[in-house]
């Protein structure tokens, strides 16, 4: 009954998106995308290609499996390496990654499309990122006996897998040679379905990928100029909702003094449109000749430059945390040792709970964001031992908690997983 259920599910999930698609671009992305598929892999892998496949939902499991697929990159020179994508957020912005021989979308599951897949890309190993889970391709990857790794997992009790329907869902769980999960807690709610066995902590790739990026980032060009020596607040991911709070902080005179650089998370004509309505003093990075300005924002216009930015900042305010979906990546900004501001919806992320209750990071609630924002920024302003030490506090928590891309090499060394 379960399984009719779940295909009932994929062609409801088909029709749907099949109708969306005229009229909204990552519905259209998702169906185009996925259209030829099984042509490319013909194409390009070969029989003899001895194949590792990674498989991410979007570009934050991207950014979660990255450090572990150019570890085994680096280590395992003779595989090629099949990189996939269920959402076009990830897609589009990954397609070129140099990184991998192939991207691609992962087509939407079935019995005889996991078979036809898993017959033209014959992978040795196969390493699913954190959240993905789809039921035949797991299925046929568990009955033809393919090392099968999900890593940087993290649970929650409201999970499918933890409620009297989770059937399914925990089936699909126990088809994984190993779970590596990102902490304790998720190892705890593992013990009752009998996944402990195949299960240990990790941690969370992510932090060894903000290091890398930190160790590897040069300043950005003109900053310094923008900045003049003054305090700055770098607003990173924001959505207008967040905008809208930064706006009404920074109007209160006590903080005139500080700067601000806002890269939002949607760079549309629109939104930047409404950012200058917001901003009457701005200036847009790719507008500006670098050169001295009096304008108090700067608006980043571009793509790639956020996790840069940080190291520029006195603070940083992590947007997404004013609506249910969540913030965006806390450690990025924390890895260059400031203060982290989020919004009240950040619980579903362990990283920004646990910053906030070491004193790393801080948080208002959604009744009074505007002064409990406000409130925030004086704060460390104005106590500037305050702000170092948070800022101290944030950047050791990111290298406390670095070394899952190593631990999960190592288990592929000891059960020899691959072999060059």
């Amino acid at each position: 009954m379960l399984v009719l259920l779940y295909h009932l599910f994929l062609v409801f999930f088909r029709v749907t998106i099949w109708i969306a698609s005229p009229f909204h671009l990552k519905a259209r992305q998702w169906v185009r995308g996925r259209r030829g598929v099984m042509h490319y892999l013909r194409q390009n892998i070969a029989a003899n290609d001895k194949v590792i496949w990674m498989h991410c939902a979007s570009l934050g499991e991207f950014e979660q499996g990255r450090p572990l697929l150019e570890a085994i990159r680096s280590q395992y020179p003779t595989y090629r390496i099949l990189l996939t994508f269920f959402s076009p957020s990830g897609y589009e912005v990954q397609k070129n990654y140099p990184g991998v021989d192939w991207v691609c979308y992962l087509p939407l599951d079935g019995p005889r499309t996991a078979k036809e897949f898993l017959e033209l890309t014959h992978p040795d190993l196969v390493i699913f990122v954190k959240y993905e889970f789809w039921f035949f391709y797991l299925k046929k990857i568990f009955y033809q006996k393919i090392p099968l790794l999900l890593v940087s997992a993290l649970f929650r009790e409201n999970m499918n897998f933890f409620r009297w329907y989770g059937a399914l869902s925990r089936k699909m769980l126990g088809r994984f040679q190993h779970v590596f999960v990102q902490n304790e807690s998720s190892l705890q709610l593992l013990e009752p379905l009998g996944i402990r066995p195949i299960s240990s902590v990790a941690g969370d790739t992510r932090f060894d990928r903000v290091l890398t990026i930190a160790d590897r980032s040069l300043p950005v060009e003109g900053i310094d100029t923008f900045l003049e020596g003054r305090p700055v607040l770098v607003a990173g991911s924001t959505w207008p909702a967040d905008e809208r709070t930064i706006r009404e902080a920074l109007s209160d005179p006590s903080l005139a003094t500080l700067k601000l650089i806002i890269a939002p998370h949607e760079l549309s004509a629109a939104h930047l449109r409404a950012l200058h309505l917001l901003f009457k003093d701005a200036i847009q990075y790719s507008q500006w000749n670098k050169e001295k300005t009096e304008a108090r924002v700067l608006i980043m216009d571009n793509y790639g430059m956020l996790s840069r930015l940080y190291r520029h900042g006195t603070m940083a305010y992590v947007g997404g945390g004013l609506h249910k979906a969540g913030i965006h990546n806390t450690l990025e900004a924390a890895v260059y040792s400031i203060p982290v501001i989020v919004g009240p919806y950040h619980q579903k992320h362990a990283e920004a709970t646990d910053l906030i209750r070491r004193g790393g990071a801080f948080t208002f609630t959604e009744e009074t964001s505007a002064t409990g924002l406000k409130k925030i920024l004086c704060d460390l302003l104005y106590q500037t031992e305050q702000c170092k030490i948070a800022g101290q506090i944030a950047g050791q928590y990111v290298k406390e908690n670095a070394g899952a891309t190593q631990r999960i090499l190592d288990y592929i060394q000891e059960k020899r997983l691959l072999i060059n």
